[in-house]
């Protein structure tokens, strides 16, 4: 049956022009309704002498103060359990859910609505449809349903499409790669880790998924390494299927970029739901396209808790439209979320970020799984280890990768040193959820 690629072909293919006046209508009504309906916002607005009158252009953004998560950590602590961010009674919700935590960080708690939750939905339809995803295909969730968003909205979203979902739930890793081949599944969405994790294990049982399951598509969700070409590269080998990125965040809800099937090198921003700037982290200026900044959303589509110019502290970079061949007007992240300002750590006066790491690390079929331990030797001399896990069959090739790994590192780091360090298989953590592979040691009040 012949589809359209788009999922809403109107909008995904509007002129700029339209595009960027459909942004600032919906912008003028999402101001009016957060200070109308919001201590928070009404607080905010009102520091800076700002009114949702004064936005006459898409430049008069700027004169909305920015959002940050301390900002909102400190409603929650002032008013628990939600703070004073929501826009409507908490009875009217019909979903809750939490932040990760990620590196060890308060989780944030948000409710939802009915509408919202459709938004949240259509949202991901954009993305799933966007890389393929049809009525025909059988989706499958290697995912623990819980509190953490995830791949709740997918959920929902392959649900709308048509196709048939199967939920991984609470299941073994071993018990999901029967279920993936006895269904006949197309379709697997995982974060990047567990999609390895779940190749690696098949294949310790004497399973080839690539040629014994039917997946053509994985859809990766959760980490960077979702747009890390080498991680990519890897699991397209492992599962014989193409591997699309998604970005999504739970303080927004939802996806707000998606890599098309055309696999451009880049995610697309859906931007007749979003806006997304890009700053400099310094002075907060606008960057250009081409330039690393900081991603600030803002979302026109969870009515609940408005969310206005939130500063995300994701490192990205945009481009415009043209640097894709599928025809979408919207503008790209090219190579999707970089990773984040605040993940960068300063060792002996060389700037390192994990990304960057793991972009170098996944160079190497041979390891599995890896951490990043920062430690201080003699309470002196900052030090930066990655400790591995070869994957059995491979340990021959330890001797040479201890040295070539190292190296490439250094070369990558302004000849900072690495230490390499091989523990044993099945030592390290496996994710399923978002992967915590940095472990920065250090004192926290010498740094």
């Amino acid at each position: 049956m012949p589809y359209t690629e788009y999922w809403n072909p109107k909008n995904e293919t509007l002129p700029r022009e339209q595009l960027q006046a459909l942004q600032l209508r919906k912008l003028r009504r999402l101001c009016e309704w957060a200070y109308a309906t919001t201590p928070f916002h009404q607080r905010k607005f009102d520091a800076v002498r700002f009114k949702p009158e004064q936005l006459k252009t898409l430049d008069d953004l700027r004169r909305i103060p920015i959002m940050t998560r301390e900002e909102w950590m400190e409603s929650l602590q002032e008013k628990p359990l939600f703070g004073d961010m929501l826009a409507t009674d908490p009875n009217n919700a019909i979903r809750y859910h939490l932040t990760s935590g990620t590196t060890g960080r308060t989780p944030i708690r948000v409710l939802d609505g009915m509408k919202d939750w459709d938004w949240i939905s259509e949202m991901w339809c954009y993305g799933l449809w966007g890389f393929g995803v049809r009525p025909e295909d059988i989706v499958y969730f290697a995912f623990g349903y819980g509190s953490f968003i995830g791949f709740w909205g997918a959920h929902y979203a392959c649900e709308k499409i048509g196709s048939l979902v199967i939920p991984g739930g609470a299941q073994t890793t071993e018990a999901r790669i029967m279920q993936i081949i006895e269904m006949g599944v197309t379709t697997v969405c995982s974060t990047p880790t567990y999609a390895l994790h779940l190749w690696q294990k098949a294949k310790e049982r004497g399973i080839d998924l690539a040629k014994e399951s039917n997946v053509n598509k994985v859809i990766l969700s959760g980490e960077p390494a979702g747009s890390i070409p080498a991680v990519k590269h890897q699991l397209e080998e492992a599962w014989g299927a193409k591997c699309g990125d998604t970005a999504g965040m739970t303080e927004i809800g939802t996806i707000m970029i998606f890599e098309c099937s055309h696999q451009p090198g880049g995610t697309h921003i859906i931007e007749d739901h979003f806006i997304e700037e890009v700053l400099n982290p310094v002075n907060d200026g606008p960057a250009g396209y081409e330039e690393l900044g900081e991603r600030v959303v803002t979302s026109f589509g969870r009515g609940f808790i408005p969310l206005i110019r939130y500063r995300t502290k994701d490192m990205v970079m945009k481009v415009p439209a043209s640097a894709c061949s599928c025809g979408r007007t919207w503008d790209l992240y090219s190579g999707g979320i970089r990773g984040r300002w605040d993940d960068m750590k300063l060792i002996r006066g060389t700037n390192v970020y994990p990304r960057a790491v793991e972009a170098i690390i996944r160079e190497y079929a041979a390891i599995d799984e890896f951490q990043i331990y920062i430690w201080r030797k003699e309470e002196v001399q900052d030090e930066i280890t990655i400790k591995l896990e070869i994957k059995p069959g491979h340990e021959a090739e330890w001797v040479v990768l201890q040295h070539k790994l190292a190296k490439d590192l250094a070369n990558a780091h302004e000849g900072l040193r690495f230490n390499i360090e091989r523990v044993e298989y099945g030592v390290l953590p496996h994710f399923e959820l978002k992967a915590k592979r940095l472990a920065d040691v250090r004192p926290v009040a010498q740094y």
